[in-house]
């Protein structure tokens, strides 16, 4: 869902990963047409990052879990 978001307006996939001031600066981006591109591409980009540092914290976690 995040990433039709991300195709269709970019800024906001910013807010949902909680990253409000990239969103607000993609936004300004987004808002002339030709800079469209780089904000998708960049909030594409953003949510791949962030779902990897999700499973890099839950493969940690899960580590830790063992060690006790």
């Amino acid at each position: 869902m995040r990433l039709l978001i991300a195709f269709i307006l970019p800024w906001l996939t910013f807010f949902t990963i909680g990253r409000p001031i990239a969103g607000v600066i993609c936004l300004i981006l987004q808002i002339t047409l030709i800079c469209w591109l780089p904000a998708t591409i960049w909030a594409v980009y953003a949510l791949s990052q962030y779902k990897t540092d999700k499973k890099i914290e839950k493969a940690l976690a899960n580590s830790r879990e063992r060690e006790l």
